[in-house]
């Protein structure tokens, strides 16, 4: 996997999410977005990034992944 690749696209959801009042709901359709449009082996890809640091990630992506962690294994 190439994960700065996959950073820079979870970053791009990130921001499309980010404009969201509640942000307990944006992390929600973050994991939600990346359930369903990613397969199974970029979520777990990115998963790995975010428990080695998550580094390049915003910030409400790297919490949407540790929140919703179970949804997108």
């Amino acid at each position: 996997m190439n994960t700065p690749h996959l950073v820079k696209m979870a970053n791009q959801i990130g921001q499309f999410f980010e404009a969201e009042a509640d942000q307990a709901q944006a992390m929600k359709d973050i994991a939600s977005h990346l359930k369903r449009f990613w397969e199974p082996r970029m979520r777990r890809a990115i998963i790995a990034h975010v428990e080695q640091g998550g580094g390049d990630l915003l910030q409400i992506v790297a919490q949407a992944i540790t929140t919703h962690k179970q949804l997108l294994q």
